[in-house]
């Protein structure tokens, strides 16, 4: 399935992180993953409050620079260590609480800004420890782990609702709780693993905010990343939970399938960058988005309108749409290595991946208000549409971006990230 060489002679970091990736997928898949229908059963929410929501849920992706930069004397293991004991404390009070909205939205608040503290430090953690390998081949392998367990979560969160086992609506929220508990078990695995490193991977992480021109394109593609992304993880599900009232062993079933189809593909990804290169990747990346939200519009305008049938094949091709919406979203990590590519300097690489998460997080919320204002007053395909035209800039960018190296050469010149 996964070639990975764990050999008598690799290190046992590697080893613990290998653990840490499949854990924080887990973990994720049992919360994240369910959260889109926990607020419509506990709280009964519109498409406009749904919105409004992802302003808690994305402000710690443009406060987490700051937060790294404070914290980055710490290195980057021990600020892990913090981001999963936030993660952790969200959840416990999530899953043993129903408190009023607002007060669930500062716990959300809590969760959200460990998981966002993470995730720039997870990729900088696993480039930290590849030397002397294929780039991309060996980010697939980790990306394809994440997947596996991606796929793991849903099948958990499939047959807990799907036999009554989990309840969003219960005084204690099971699912909450088990993937607090896994964040609890990553939080020591990485004790651990700053017991390991003897030389802490840490930088100096002042905040600076590094506008580079050779950068711009990047920046865009961020940019472009929040859009996108933001279109797709929220007003995505919310066609399947709202439009045609689908609930989470649904949504779990086809993170199932589109998690297993991700074991595979995710790699190939890998594969494919250190074959035909970067350039070639972007432009699969924007086309990818394209057909996605046009062909997503076109299902969520006739659903809306009572032109097409909530059942049968009109269901089954949005199904079908939000197993490729997850092929799509995991090709991030072509705009990974592309930066890495293009980086002046190996330490621009981690600063310029936390400035991009904040660019991402900013038109993320607005995108999230914004489209929760075109759901409620023009119609849930114009969003789609809106995002299908904007995703002609990624085509732009693959078309103007310069590729100084192959992605084969790149681990050539990797040094503690």
């Amino acid at each position: 399935m996964m070639k990975i060489a764990l050999h008598k002679n690799i290190k046992k970091e590697i080893i613990v992180y290998l653990f840490i990736l499949a854990l924080t997928a887990l973990g994720l898949g049992l919360s994240d993953g369910v959260f889109s229908n926990y607020f419509k059963d506990a709280y009964n929410v519109n498409a406009f409050q749904r919105g409004l929501i992802e302003f808690p849920r994305e402000l710690p992706g443009v406060l987490c620079i700051v937060v790294v930069s404070i914290l980055s004397y710490l290195g980057d293991i021990r600020i892990a260590i913090i981001a999963q004991l936030l993660s952790t404390i969200g959840l416990i009070f999530l899953g043993f609480l129903t408190p009023p909205f607002a007060v669930m939205l500062i716990f959300l608040f809590i969760n959200s800004m460990g998981m966002h503290l993470f995730f720039p430090l997870s990729d900088s953690l696993g480039m930290s420890l590849i030397k002397g390998e294929d780039v991309g081949k060996r980010m697939g392998q980790f990306k394809g782990i994440s997947t596996a367990f991606s796929m793991i979560a849903s099948v958990i969160v499939f047959l807990g609702f799907r036999f009554e086992i989990f309840s969003l609506t219960s005084p204690v929220k099971a699912v909450f709780i088990i993937s607090a508990a896994v964040f609890a078990v990553v939080f020591i695995l990485f004790l651990y693993m700053n017991r390991l490193i003897k030389t802490p991977i840490k930088e100096n992480r002042k905040l600076k905010l590094i506008f580079r021109k050779e950068y711009k394109y990047y920046y865009v593609l961020a940019i472009m990343n929040g859009v996108q992304k933001q279109i797709m993880a929220v007003y995505g599900p919310w066609v399947l939970i709202d439009l045609l009232s689908k609930k989470a062993d649904t949504l779990a079933i086809l993170g199932i399938i589109g998690s297993f189809i991700g074991i595979f593909f995710i790699p190939a990804i890998g594969r494919w960058l250190d074959r035909y290169g970067i350039k070639k990747l972007l432009y699969a990346d924007a086309l990818s988005f394209i057909g996605v939200y046009i062909a997503y519009g076109i299902l969520a305008a006739g659903f809306s309108t009572g032109f097409l049938a909530t059942a049968g094949i009109p269901v089954m091709l949005i199904f079908g749409l939000v197993i490729l919406d997850r092929m799509s979203m995991q090709m991030g990590m072509i705009r990974i290595i592309y930066l890495r590519s293009i980086a002046v300097k190996e330490s621009d690489i981690t600063p310029t991946l936390s400035l991009g998460i904040s660019m991402d997080h900013i038109v993320s919320i607005i995108c999230a208000f914004l489209g929760g204002v075109v759901w409620s007053k023009l119609g849930p395909q114009y969003i789609f549409f809106f995002a299908a035209g904007l995703s002609v800039i990624n085509l732009i960018v693959a078309k103007k971006a310069v590729i100084k190296e192959k992605v084969s050469t790149l681990a050539e010149s990797v040094t503690n990230i």
